[in-house]
């Protein structure tokens, strides 16, 4: 019998990953990105978020809308698979920052 390698694909890998080496100029999610943080006047979003002395951090209004647009062009329009595609995509957690939302976020 023949004597091979072991098969392991089903093995977990850590890599070290660049985030903003992720995102490449001419890409949809290069154009989303720079569209979100140079040209939309996000601050109306400002007056929702009350928590300067009590309860949790908010996740930037920014952040949101990146990811929320890029499921939609994706077809994930469930806000569970936004959330799970943050966890598990390297596309979204590019975008993201590596924030991992909670889908009721």
């Amino acid at each position: 019998m023949q004597r091979g390698k072991p098969d392991l694909s089903c093995q977990n890998k850590f890599i070290p990953i660049d985030f903003s080496r992720q995102i490449l100029p001419g890409t949809f999610e290069f154009a989303l990105s720079h569209i979100v943080d140079n040209c939309l006047d996000l601050s109306g979003f400002d007056a929702w978020y009350q928590n300067d002395k009590r309860g949790a951090a908010a996740y930037p209004p920014t952040v949101m809308l990146k990811i929320i647009l890029l499921g939609y062009a994706h077809g994930l329009v469930s806000s569970r698979r936004i959330a799970q595609a943050c966890e598990t995509n390297i596309t979204f957690m590019s975008l993201s920052g590596d924030v991992q939302p909670h889908y009721t976020s």
